[in-house]
């Protein structure tokens, strides 16, 4: 069989308006999948487990063809991803560790949600009490002369998540670096089953609390998708309004925070106050600073009111005024630039082979953007671009999110002149046949993936939430080698991945 898509038949058209197509492979088929990976021909999208089976979501490269394939699993074993396809593996050891499944020919069997505090062992699968020893975790052996290692976390001087950072150093340079996430895990995956699709949507919200709005929109799509519900277009629009101001408030907090590790600190509080302006407004017109639980599947709860809009024009002006002249700032400081350029260089290579998201897989050529290249509505009717460069460093990072800025500043503008009238929720079936759906959305870090399934009663059997920091953090891992210890903030916050939404 020459092409795994082969068995799968998914119309872009048929996954943005309903329940994607999902083919029972065998392990040589399964196989055939990995091969693929391995060779650059798909983009793997996530890799996750329910009782019995393992899924694996795939996009191929030429068509943006997308399609889910699974495997039985059954006899708790299943053929090994991570061990051709490196972007697979944390994602394939966090499904151990929940479900109980042994991953054949795996090349790094170390559990990494579970870190023996549980009290417990695989919680989604066949539940052990008896706990695996909190040990002491066994970090990837360097080699080397004069090799020196230094601990960073989980707890940081920062109020920022916990993660256990562990480099290996040759006089100032890293040698390797590994993290060690799980921290803080909240044990999100078994929270979410068996409870209603409304009930789910508020956890949904709070997997990663500064991508409650993409989040939100992703589980709300996924559920409309599995239920067949059709959203009002008012809706839409508004979702859309609220995914480009939770963008906008990222970035512009990014930008100033990456420029301060490089001790340019009035930058971080020139942009901290516009992003505090645009939460301020958020809070006005939405009823919370990061709008969680205004998104809910069949809609949305809060409608915006004539007053509403005029204030959200207001605001783009203004941020569009303030924030030109930090840009000129940052391009002329010459000091500034000499941190940004040339550090933390991730190849175009990596960047395509992890199918990095968001400014860090742009700023290293990758060109993908969901709301683009998915055309999920209502950016199917709206104009903008998708900045790309190939530099692959710190500047180029921050030159991303300075340019999607502007295109955000753009779209809210369209989203405020082109907003239908009419109702801003639909009802969801209580009951019906088991279901199941995908969701697929831009977050400011990224494409984030939710897929849900439904039981005959209404409930859900199983939901997987996959946040694009699963593919970036082993790349930050990456780009740090060869750099001094001291430039690892600075390339660390480029990245700004995500703990909550890989912990779960």
């Amino acid at each position: 069989m020459s092409d795994i898509f082969d068995l799968i038949s998914v119309p872009a058209p048929e996954f943005r308006t309903g329940p994607m197509a999902r083919h029972k492979v065998s392990r040589a088929e399964w196989q055939l999948a990995i091969d693929e990976l391995a060779r650059g021909g798909l983009s793997l999208l996530s890799l996750w487990a329910s009782r019995g089976a393992v899924h694996m979501a795939l996009r191929r490269g030429e068509t943006g063809e997308i399609g889910v394939i699974s495997v039985d699993s059954r006899r708790k074993t299943f053929p090994s991803v991570g061990v051709q396809h490196p972007a697979a593996q944390r994602l394939e050891r966090a499904m151990v560790d929940l479900f109980g499944l042994s991953a054949s020919g795996a090349i790094d069997a170390r559990p990494w949600l579970d870190h023996g505090v549980w009290g417990l062992r695989h919680p989604m699968g066949k539940t052990s009490e008896q706990a695996i020893e909190a040990m002491d975790y066994q970090f990837l052996p360097s080699e080397g002369e004069s090799l020196h290692q230094a601990a960073v976390g989980p707890v940081h001087a920062g109020i920022i998540e916990p993660g256990h950072f562990r480099f290996t150093t040759q006089g100032e340079i890293v040698v390797r670096l590994e993290a060690r996430l799980g921290y803080a895990h909240k044990g999100v995956d078994a929270l979410m089953s068996g409870v209603d699709a409304r009930a789910s949507a508020h956890l949904a919200a709070r997997v990663c609390g500064d991508s409650s709005v993409a989040y939100g929109w992703a589980y709300a799509q996924a559920v409309e998708a599995a239920l067949g519900v059709e959203v009002p277009a008012r809706a839409i629009w508004l979702r859309a309004l609220m995914a480009e101001l939770e963008r906008l408030a990222n970035h512009l907090g990014d930008i100033g925070a990456i420029c301060n590790d490089a001790a340019f600190g009035m930058m971080l509080a020139r942009t901290s106050l516009l992003r505090e302006r645009v939460l301020r407004e958020c809070d006005t017109c939405f009823g919370h600073r990061f709008m969680k639980d205004v998104i809910v599947p069949g809609g949305i709860t809060r409608d915006l009111d004539g007053e509403a809009l005029r204030r959200l024009r207001v605001l783009t002006g203004e941020i569009g005024e303030a924030f030109a002249p930090l840009v000129a700032l940052y391009d002329a400081t010459a000091s500034l630039l000499d941190r940004t350029v040339g550090a933390g260089v991730l190849s175009p290579e990596l960047a395509q082979n992890f199918a990095a998201g968001g400014f860090v897989g742009r700023a290293s050529g990758r060109d993908f953007d969901a709301r683009r290249d998915l055309a999920y509505a209502p950016y199917d009717q709206l104009e903008f671009s998708v900045p790309t460069r190939r530099d692959g460093d710190v500047n180029a990072r921050i030159w991303i999110r300075i340019d999607e800025v502007a295109q955000s500043l753009s779209l809210i503008g369209q989203i405020l002149d082109g907003l239908p009238q009419g109702a801003i929720a639909a009802e969801l079936p209580s009951r019906g046949a088991a279901r199941e759906g995908l969701g697929l959305i831009e977050g400011f870090r990224g494409d984030i993936l939710v897929w849900v399934k439904f039981d005959g009663r209404g409930r859900i059997a199983r939901c997987h939430l996959r946040d694009p920091s699963w593919f970036q953090w082993p790349l930050l891992e990456a780009v740090i080698k060869d750099n001094i210890l001291a430039d690892f903030p600075l390339c660390n916050k480029s990245f700004n991945c995500a703990y909550s939404g890989v912990d779960l």
